[in-house]
């Protein structure tokens, strides 16, 4: 039986909201200087990173213009590759690349069957 897609589409659009919450108002100094935000922003990435995983390559197809490759592989950096991750690319993917994902996120899920 297939994993039902929607609630790893659900788990991403809370990662997004929690990661936008968590970063409104900061700026770029005040994200590395502080450890909890920083492991904070991380962590809710690698979640997305994991629930992009989990959407069927052809409901990914649907959103060609996300960088579905590059999403779902930046968690295994996160996980393994953790002593070389960059502030700057994590604070750049949580202000500037969310909200493109979210959008991608909402039109996947209004393709679904109400049991999708």
């Amino acid at each position: 039986m297939a994993r039902a897609v929607r609630p790893s589409l659900y788990d991403v659009l809370a990662a997004i909201d929690g990661i936008e919450g968590a970063i409104a108002g900061k700026t770029f100094d005040e994200f590395k200087d502080n450890w909890l935000l920083r492991h904070a922003i991380q962590r809710g990435v690698e979640i997305i990173s994991e629930a992009c995983r989990r959407i069927p390559e052809p409901l990914r197809q649907i959103q060609p213009d996300i960088p579905w490759r590059e999403i779902m592989g930046i968690g295994n950096v996160l996980r393994h590759d953790y002593e070389s991750v960059s502030d700057e690319i994590i604070w750049n993917v949580a202000r500037n690349r969310l909200s493109s994902l979210r959008q991608a996120i909402t039109a996947i899920e209004a393709t679904l069957p109400e049991d999708g």
